[in-house]
């Protein structure tokens, strides 16, 4: 699964990496958690072109009845969304870029869990595979949410945890955006794990356990270990 990840580069790196015509107002976040406002990129359907935004982690399906549901829908396992109710028609019409520059994974080790970071070859911002959806309430009130697509794990993540986000390569983000390719024999070919030699990680502390900590510590290497990263 993915439960917290990173997007720490600047404002102008992301539109330049996006190719998004405007410069997004954005603040760093070192540990972005459930239920916050995560960064997406969406294509509008009438421009044709690349839009920043933020959207609430946790699908809320159309048809729910309660908001809540959404802690449960942070993740949407690629391997069955074309099947369960809540994402298959999210999967054919809206779909999106999850911006980041990094995750965290606990692995487990005796009685404590030891979060790690991962990240691309020098920390460049990628992109998870995102789905979106629209939520309203009984009072008329409009959420728009999203969640993480995850695969089986690549060979260098197992020994962390068995599954992890899809990271889109670049070279797929028009397909991915586009609305009008609903063709699950084109989509899901995409939702592949990262390749080995392009995926590092490393121990971080315990601070990342706490989503009220968010600062450029969650992302420090274990002093121990800072010259043995993977």
């Amino acid at each position: 699964m993915c439960g917290r990840f990173t997007l720490t580069q600047s404002a102008e790196a992301i539109a330049e990496t996006f190719e998004l015509d405007e410069i997004p107002r954005f603040a760093p976040g070192y540990n972005i958690a459930p239920s916050q406002p995560v960064p997406v990129v969406r294509l509008n359907n009438e421009t044709q072109k690349r839009e920043f935004d933020y959207l609430y982690w946790g699908l809320i399906p159309s048809w729910s009845k309660e908001m809540s549901i959404g802690a449960k829908l942070i993740n949407a396992r690629s391997e069955t969304v074309t099947e369960k109710a809540s994402f298959r028609t999210a999967f054919k019409r809206r779909r999106c870029l999850i911006a980041s520059d990094g995750f965290y994974e606990w692995q487990r080790q005796g009685s404590k869990k030891q979060p790690y970071y991962f990240h691309l070859d020098d920390q460049q911002l990628f992109a998870f595979a995102g789905l979106w959806e629209y939520w309203h309430s009984a009072e008329g009130d409009e959420i728009q949410s999203c969640t993480i697509l995850t695969t089986a794990a690549n060979e260098k993540m197992r020994p962390i945890h068995n599954r992890m986000p899809v990271i889109l390569d670049k070279t797929n983000y028009d397909l991915w955006l586009d609305s009008t390719i609903q063709s699950a024999d084109r989509l899901l070919p995409l939702l592949r794990p990262y390749p080995d030699a392009g995926l590092h990680f490393y121990p971080v502390s315990l601070q990342v356990n706490s989503p009220r900590n968010d600062s450029p510590a969650c992302i420090e290497p274990l002093p121990e270990v800072t010259s043995s990263t993977h």
